[in-house]
């Protein structure tokens, strides 16, 4: 989930069909809104940075791959570093709202909503291609602490601990703190093994370790 939670973004149809053959027989260049320009960066980018690293894609050859011109690109985004941060804070709100959706379909029942996040991730890291975590890989290419991929990294992380704590408040009153760091720590955890060590490897016993936290926690009170 986490990392790309099965990724729920959508496709973008960026000019009616018919409209776009009538404008490439004319020779007409397509107009799109600033949003479709920007879709149309972001979906590139994700594809390159997913395939190999955000530093090994270099500017030129991202613009090459939207078919936007330069000018066009840069006016969307000021510098590589600006598109980075852009590209995981849109995967930051895929993810949020995909996590959103699920407490608002399990309202009621903490426990079952909390384990529904350790099953995102189960599936997220047992896809095929799962290559790792994208916040934690890509944030990791970049020392600065200021930089907009390690800001955007640390802001969902953030977002996603406070889903967490929520949710294990309501298990656990007055100590949810304890179980949301934990649990935390397993989709953490699933995420660098799955990406190392495959489906097969610890990750695949993450959502069992997160149930019997929940549990354990849980007969506390």
């Amino acid at each position: 989930m986490w990392c790309t939670i099965p990724d729920v973004t959508a496709a973008l149809s960026l000019a009616p069909a018919d409209d776009a053959l009538a404008a490439a027989d004319a020779g007409a260049p397509v107009r799109r809104s600033r949003a479709e320009r920007q879709a149309i960066v972001l979906d590139t980018a994700e594809r390159l940075f997913a395939g190999r690293s955000s530093r090994s894609v270099g500017m030129d050859e991202l613009v090459r791959e939207t078919g936007l011109g330069k000018m066009t690109v840069y006016r969307l985004f000021k510098s590589k570093d600006d598109l980075v941060g852009a590209y995981l804070s849109r995967k930051a709100a895929t993810v949020l709202a995909f996590i959103d959706d699920e407490l608002v379909r399990l309202k009621g029942d903490p426990r079952a909503a909390l384990l529904s996040v350790v099953d995102a991730v189960e599936r997220d890291v047992t896809r095929t291609g799962f290559r790792g975590c994208p916040f934690t890989n890509v944030s990791s290419e970049y020392d600065d602490p200021q930089h907009p991929a390690r800001s955007a990294a640390a802001d969902y992380k953030f977002a996603l601990h406070m889903r967490l704590e929520r949710l294990a408040d309501e298990i656990v009153p007055g100590a949810g703190e304890d179980l949301a760091a934990q649990i935390h720590l397993i989709i953490d955890g699933m995420y660098l093994s799955g990406g190392l060590l495959g489906p097969d490897g610890p990750a695949s016993h993450g959502r069992q370790l997160a149930e019997r936290l929940i549990n354990l926690s849980a007969a506390r009170v």
